[in-house]
């Protein structure tokens, strides 16, 4: 249960401002189809999320041993730090034409877009952290729905009340938290 409720929180607080929570905004205003792209946002997500836990749990497993450990805190400090740089939707990340319909463009660009993205590097050091590939999937993709979501059908009045600097903040402070943890619990095993 520590693996989702985890996973889903660094997940959801991470998304807040994200590029992807932005490319959300930008789909539901141009198909204005909200469930198509909620569902291509699960589909992509449950894929991206599915292969970065995996490859997370794999190289967890492949490289055991304390300094393994210090390898996964600090990058969940280096996450910290890289949240707190907003991001931006490039314009060239943006789907030009909607040609395929509001799912599976959905699909295509969150799934190319979450590449490389901050809530998918954390996704892969869930996956080591935690060594369960599914309940760090569950997790992760729950977060992405539960930031995502409400962007789809109310994603210019979020942005507009909700201070993006704070929740960035929060979410830093979050990801420094548990960097230190993992580190904390290979220097002294007792505590984990």
């Amino acid at each position: 249960m520590e693996a989702i409720l985890t996973s889903t929180a660094v997940v959801a607080l991470a998304e807040i401002g994200d590029k992807t929570m932005l490319l959300a905004i930008v789909l539901a205003t141009r198909f204005r189809k909200p469930l198509p792209i909620v569902f291509g946002i699960l589909v992509a997500t449950l894929a991206n999320h599915g292969i970065a836990a995996f490859v997370g749990q794999s190289v967890a497993s492949l490289l055991e041993g304390p300094w393994f450990r210090y390898a996964v805190g600090a990058s969940f400090i280096a996450m910290a730090l890289w949240t707190l740089v907003p991001d931006k939707l490039d314009d060239d990340e943006q789907p030009k034409a909607p040609r395929f319909g509001a799912f599976l463009t959905t699909t295509i660009a969150f799934f190319i877009v979450e590449i490389g993205d901050k809530t998918q590097v954390a996704t892969i050091a869930l996956g080591a952290q935690f060594q369960s590939v599914l309940l760090v999937t569950l997790g992760t993709t729950l977060g992405m729905m539960l930031a995502n979501v409400p962007a789809v059908y109310f994603g210019n009045a979020i942005v507009e009340r909700v201070s993006l600097k704070a929740v960035r903040i929060i979410a830093a402070l979050l990801f420094l938290a548990i960097g230190l943890w993992v580190i904390a619990a290979a220097a002294l095993p007792g505590i984990s």
